[in-house]
């Protein structure tokens, strides 16, 4: 296919899409008629109930899918009228698409257009979870420090802030640090939070968040008092995972963090390239 006509179909294929309040990309279906050449709105009915029918044998609902809408449009200067229309998501209209005939170059174009949406759209909610991940790690190391400091302002010593550590992560998650990096395979001299889910981050750094609060409002002046208030802490939210059906000690590692973070600056400096490349 010519890059004139990939270039001319896509800014095609672009001005239709419609938005959302929280940027949820959709297609009304008389605009996808239009883009597939469609010439009567009935014989495009067939096709979008094959659609429907195969987002209902893939068991999921064909209202996440197809929404049904009313809508005014102009008939002349003065006039309008309202019509029927379907709001279609990504995969509605990739469904559409696959069962228009393919050997024509402008549909076998908006086939892969829409495959392309679909995969973009699951790179995006990756990453989106990627930086909660990132943001919750940082936010754990922001209050473990605020934990040391206190420690140390409170009880003018800290020396024994790492070693008493495992004795909290014992209490969250019923195992010391050491025997939580042996179950997930994790180096010795690597830190065992990055390598938790955003649940677990969150988790631990409630229970540091309540043991702050609370040193300070007590007035703990020992380093056992405030250990063994954040040891109670993080039972507290061990029971409450446990009750949620939440094990902490058996939900599976992710990607070490450090290397998420590795990744996502160097795709963001081949961006940056690529953009140069094309002004």
């Amino acid at each position: 296919m010519e890059k004139q006509l990939v270039k001319e179909l896509t800014g095609n294929f672009e001005s239709f899409v419609n938005k959302m309040e929280n940027w949820i990309e959709f297609w009304f279906a008389r605009d996808l008629q239009y883009l597939l050449w469609y010439k009567e709105w009935r014989n495009f009915e067939n096709i979008i109930f094959k659609a429907k029918t195969s987002i209902e044998v893939s068991n999921e609902n064909i209202v996440d899918h197809f929404v049904d809408v009313n809508k005014m449009v102009k008939l002349g200067l003065w006039s309008q009228r309202e019509i029927w229309d379907i709001m279609l998501t990504r995969k509605a209209c990739y469904l559409i698409a696959m069962n228009w005939d393919s050997s024509k170059e402008k549909i076998a174009f908006a086939q892969q257009y829409f495959v392309l949406q679909i995969r973009k759209a699951e790179i995006i909610e990756k990453r989106i979870l990627e930086y909660e991940r990132i943001s919750a790690r940082k936010k754990l190391a922001w209050t473990e420090k605020e934990l040391s400091q206190i420690i140390y302002e409170q009880t003018w010593n800290d020396r024994n802030f790492w070693i008493i550590r495992s004795k909290w992560d014992k209490a969250l998650f019923w195992k010391t640090t050491a025997e939580m990096k042996n179950k997930w395979w994790i180096t010795w001299t690597k830190p065992l939070a990055d390598f938790m889910p955003t649940i677990l981050l969150k988790a631990k750094d409630f229970a540091t968040e309540i043991t702050i609060y609370n040193a300070k409002e007590k007035n703990m002046k020992t380093e056992n008092e405030i250990s063994n208030e954040h040891i109670i802490n993080n039972k507290s939210v061990r029971k409450t995972l446990i009750e949620r059906g939440i094990k902490p000690e058996n939900v599976l590692p992710e990607e070490d963090l450090k290397k998420v973070e590795r990744k996502i600056k160097s795709e963001e400096k081949k961006n940056v390239k690529n953009i140069w490349k094309f002004k």
